[in-house]
């Protein structure tokens, strides 16, 4: 099994890479699965995406519990499915510390990433805060509180510096842009 983590800021176009990069290994006969954060398809996650929606420290503390229990519920998961799928793909994993203070965030990612099993490929998808934000406007959710540009460019900094070993998928182009560099991540691979 070969496990996939696709990761980047709200708006940037995670689930369409993980889309695309189901699409592209399944059609080379593997079987996929793919788990977002929040996964709505449990309680945890359920609360998880209402607490994403309310302003206040309470309510960041209890996303960020939330979020923890929500991804090490799927981690739990991962010897299970490994048996049923050829690979298992995440959507959003420790890059979530990028939404923490500037000062708590990259010892954070350096703490989270030393404790949880390291994926085998991890892909950051960037784009612009413009662009994020124009994506999050269109998908006619309640906006999130992280989601206004200056967040957004915040966010996309801090991003680059703790994601900067991860392969980059610069998701501002076009679909088939996107599509021929998650290919190429994929080929790299084998």
């Amino acid at each position: 099994m070969t496990w996939y983590v696709v990761d980047g800021m709200d708006g940037s176009g995670k689930s369409s890479i993980a889309d695309t990069l189901c699409s592209c290994l399944s059609s080379n006969g593997r079987k996929v699965i793919v788990l977002t954060h929040p996964n709505t398809d449990t309680f945890i996650g359920r609360l998880e995406r209402k607490a994403l929606t309310i302003e206040g420290k309470p309510a960041l503390i209890v996303t960020i519990g939330l979020y923890i229990a929500d991804v090490l519920s799927s981690l739990s998961k991962l010897k299970r499915l490994q048996r049923i799928y050829d690979d298992v793909v995440f959507v959003r994993y420790t890059g979530a510390v990028a939404y923490l203070p500037e000062s708590i965030c990259p010892i954070a990612y350096r703490t989270i990433s030393s404790i949880l099993p390291k994926p085998d490929v991890r892909l950051f998808v960037d784009v612009d805060a413009e662009t994020a934000m124009r994506r999050i406007r269109s998908r006619g959710d309640d906006v999130e509180v992280f989601e206004t540009v200056e967040r957004l460019e915040s966010t996309r900094s801090k991003l680059r510096t703790i994601l900067a070993d991860w392969e980059i998928i610069d998701n501002t182009g076009t679909i088939e842009e996107s599509r021929l560099k998650v290919e190429e991540c994929i080929r790299s691979r084998s």
